[in-house]
């Protein structure tokens, strides 16, 4: 049985730096896509970041150049490092892992950014 385990979250201050990873425990095989989404109070789950199999990456427009998402393909494990954090950022954290025929969640992690 495969299961996605993210760690890394907690309590930042703005400006400060966090980086969140998500590996995934059980056979797992073709994963062309890996992501990472965010849900806070009140709103929709949102995609933050993704990147494929082949390296290619995407980011929100609410989180390019400050977030960088990357990859270790032989660990199965996906890192999202998130650099001048704001209050904004707060949520909850979720990876995804996309393969043939489905998708896998991860449970979520708590980012807070506040003084």
């Amino acid at each position: 049985q495969v299961q996605l385990v993210e760690s890394g979250g907690g309590l930042v201050q703005p400006g400060g730096s966090l980086r969140l990873a998500c590996a995934a425990s059980g056979s797992i095989f073709s994963i062309y896509r890996m992501g990472w989404y965010r849900q806070a109070p009140g709103k929709q789950r949102e995609l933050v970041a993704a990147i494929t199999s082949g390296g290619g990456t995407n980011y929100a427009d609410s989180v390019k150049g400050r977030f960088a998402i990357s990859r270790d393909n032989a660990k199965n494990t996906v890192y999202l490092q998130m650099n001048s954090l704001k209050p904004e950022d707060t949520a909850v954290y979720y990876c995804k892992f996309s393969t043939v025929p489905r998708e896998y969640w991860g449970q979520g992690t708590q980012v807070t950014v506040s003084s």
